[in-house]
């Protein structure tokens, strides 16, 4: 079993919404560090650590997304 498998899409979904749209009152961080990513000007480290921390949830998710959506079109054992 990865350790993916182990990361419930109840704890998963919730969390990066709540975590991406932060914070409330402005445009989200997450949105605002990937335009600035895009742009090339993401360099200060605090932006860098923000981008980190705001992502990571959405790209966990994407990952079990994926990761599921692989093993349910492969004959492997576990597969749904």
């Amino acid at each position: 079993m990865h350790w993916l498998d182990k990361l419930p899409y109840v704890f998963l979904v919730p969390l990066a919404l709540a975590i991406g749209i932060l914070p409330l009152d402005a445009e989200p961080h997450l949105i605002e560090k990937l335009r600035m990513l895009r742009a090339g000007a993401l360099q200060r480290p605090i932006d860098i650590l923000d981008l980190l921390f705001h992502g990571t949830p959405a790209a966990l998710l994407m990952a079990k997304i994926a990761r599921d959506g692989f093993r349910l079109g492969s004959n492997e054992p576990g597969g749904k």
